[in-house]
C-alpha cells in the first residue's frame, strides 16, 4: 500500500487485551472527548485524530506525519501515567491498510464482546461527530467508509439478526440466575440507550414490573412512559432496592453510585431474598464491595463473557460474508487514499508546465510585436490548451498508477524527469534571450494572419 496509507495509525486498548480495572481508567465520556482528544494530539506531535471510547474500548485514530516520531508511543505513554501502569502491555497499534480493517470491523460489530452488535455503529459515528474539529480529509473519509460498511453489513448479511447486546447479554445472565424472570420486578440506573435497551429486554422476559431512576428525573419519566414502567427520583433508589429483584446500571457517572453503604440496608430488609445486581456501565457503576453483601450478586462487563459466548457460535456462520464486505471496502478505500499521493506531485507537475507556458507565451507576445485583443486572446488559449493536452494522459495515468499502488514509483518518475524538485534551471532565462533575438518564422506568420482564419 502507498505511503499515504502507512501513515494512518490506531492505536487501543480493549476487551481483548486489557481487564474492565484498566479499561475503566483509560475511558472518556462523550463531552470530555473534543477536549481529551486536542490533549492527546498535543502528545503525539500530530494535528489530525479521533478519539473512540465505549465500554469495552478506547482507541485514538491518526495520521503520523512522514519524518516525525513514533506519534503512538507518546499516547501509550501517556496511558501509561493515566492507569498508573504500563499500557505499552496491553495497547495495540495497527498502521495503514490493518488499521483500515480495524475500524471497519470494529464499527460493524466484528470486534465487539457481543458479536454483530448494533450500537457500536453509533458509538463510532457519535465519536467521529466530537472528533470532527480535528479529523481531515483522511479520518473524514475512513469514517464514513466504516459507517457505510456497517450499514452493508446489517443490510446484506444475518451477522446482526437476533445478535445480543450488551445489555440482552446481561438480561440473559439474570435469567440464568433466576430461572425465569417472568414476574419479577426489576430496577434500571440510567436513561441512556443501554438502560432503554434493557428495558427492552427485561419486558420481552416477562418482567412484572420495571422501574427507572435517573438523576434527571424528567429523561427517567420519558423513558419508563415509552416501556410502560414506573420512574422513580434518584434519591428513592436506594430503598427501593428493598423490593425489587434485578439491578441493572447503565449510567455515565464518573465514580461508583451503588456503593456498599447504600446497599446494606435495603439488602438487610429483603429476608434472605437475593438481589441480582448487572454492572454494565464503563466506569463501573458498582462498587466491588457490594458483591461481598450476603445474598447480593453482582456481575460486571467480563462477566458478561461466558453468556456471551453461548450465542457466539450461531453467528458465526456470517463471518465470512461479512468480512468480505469489510475486505471490498478496505480495498476501496486504499485505492482512494493512494491516489492521494498523486495530488501534490500532480499539482506541481502542472504548476510548473504553466510556469513555462506563461513564460514562453510572455516571450511570443513580445516578439509578436502589436496584435489584436483578440489576437492575443487567441495565442494564449493556444498555448492552454497545448499544455492541457500534453498533461492530460500523464495525470490520468499517474492517478491510476496510484490507485494500483505503483503511485510512488510513477510519481518519483515525474519528479525526476520534469525536475519537479529543483529551481527552475538557470538556462530558461538564457534561451528566453536567445528566442528573443531570433524571431522564429511561424511567429511572425501569426502575427501578419487576419484574425478570421486561424
Amino acid at each position: 500500500m502507498s505511503e499515504g496509507v502507512a501513515s494512518l495509525a490506531v492505536v487501543g486498548v480493549s476487551h481483548h487485551t486489557a481487564p474492565l480495572e484498566r479499561r475503566e481508567r483509560l475511558a472518556y465520556h462523550l463531552a470530555e472527548a473534543p477536549r481529551a482528544l486536542d490533549e492527546l494530539l498535543a502528545v503525539a506531535g500530530v494535528g489530525e485524530g479521533v478519539l473512540l471510547s465505549t465500554c469495552n474500548r478506547t482507541e485514538l485514530y491518526l495520521v503520523e506525519e512522514p519524518g516525525r516520531p513514533d506519534a503512538t508511543r507518546e499516547v501509550i505513554a501517556a496511558w501509561s501515567a493515566r492507569v498508573g501502569a504500563d499500557a505499552g502491555a496491553m495497547a495495540y497499534v495497527h498502521r495503514g491498510s490493518e488499521a483500515v480493517a480495524h475500524l471497519l470491523r470494529v464499527a460493524s460489530g466484528l470486534d465487539s464482546m457481543v458479536l454483530g452488535e448494533a450500537q457500536i455503529q453509533g458509538q463510532v459515528r457519535d465519536a467521529w461527530e466530537a472528533s470532527r474539529h480535528r479529523a481531515g480529509a483522511v479520518l473524514q473519509r475512513l469514517f464514513q467508509s466504516a459507517m457505510l460498511v456497517a450499514g452493508r453489513v446489517r443490510s446484506e448479511t444475518h451477522l446482526g439478526r437476533g445478535a445480543a447486546s450488551v445489555s440482552s447479554a446481561a438480561v440473559q445472565l439474570a435469567k440464568q440466575i433466576f430461572g425465569s424472570l417472568s414476574g419479577a420486578r426489576a430496577m434500571v440506573l440510567g436513561a441512556g440507550e443501554m438502560a432503554e435497551l434493557a428495558l427492552e429486554c427485561l419486558a420481552a422476559e416477562g418482567v412484572h414490573t420495571a422501574i427507572v431512576a435517573n438523576r434527571t428525573f424528567e429523561r427517567a419519566s420519558e423513558l419508563a412512559a415509552r416501556h410502560g414502567a414506573r420512574a422513580i427520583h434518584y434519591d428513592e433508589a436506594w430503598a427501593t432496592l428493598a423490593d425489587v429483584d434485578v439491578l441493572l446500571c447503565s449510567t455515565a457517572a464518573p465514580v461508583p453510585v451503588v456503593t456498599a453503604d447504600r446497599v446494606r440496608p435495603a439488602a438487610a430488609r429483603r429476608n434472605d431474598r437475593p438481589l441480582c445486581v448487572l454492572d454494565i456501565a464503563l466506569p463501573r457503576d458498582v462498587e466491588p464491595a457490594v458483591g461481598e453483601i450476603e445474598n447480593v450478586f453482582l456481575y460486571d462487563l467480563d462477566d458478561l463473557q461466558d453468556v456471551v459466548r453461548a450465542s457466539l457460535e450461531r453467528r458465526r456462520g456470517e463471518l465470512p460474508a461479512a468480512e468480505r464486505l469489510v475486505a471490498e471496502e478496505t480495498a476501496r478505500y486504499a485505492a482512494w487514499l493512494a491516489g492521494l499521493s498523486a495530488v501534490p506531485v500532480l499539482t506541481q507537475f502542472r504548476t510548473r508546465a504553466d510556469e513555462l507556458r506563461a513564460r514562453e507565451l510572455e516571450s511570443a507576445l513580445r516578439r509578436l510585436g502589436d496584435l489584436t485583443p483578440a489576437q492575443r486572446a487567441a495565442v494564449e488559449h493556444f498555448s492552454r490548451a497545448l499544455m492541457n493536452k500534453f498533461l492530460h494522459e500523464p495525470s490520468v495515468r499517474l492517478r491510476a498508477a496510484a490507485a494500483e499502488a505503483r503511485g510512488l514509483d510513477a510519481a518519483a518518475a515525474l519528479r525526476y524527469l520534469f525536475a519537479l524538485d529543483d529551481t527552475a534551471p538557470a538556462a530558461d532565462g538564457e534561451r528566453d534571450r536567445r528566442d528573443a533575438d531570433a524571431p522564429d518564422a511561424s511567429l511572425a506568420a501569426v502575427r501578419t494572419t487576419p484574425s478570421g482564419e486561424r
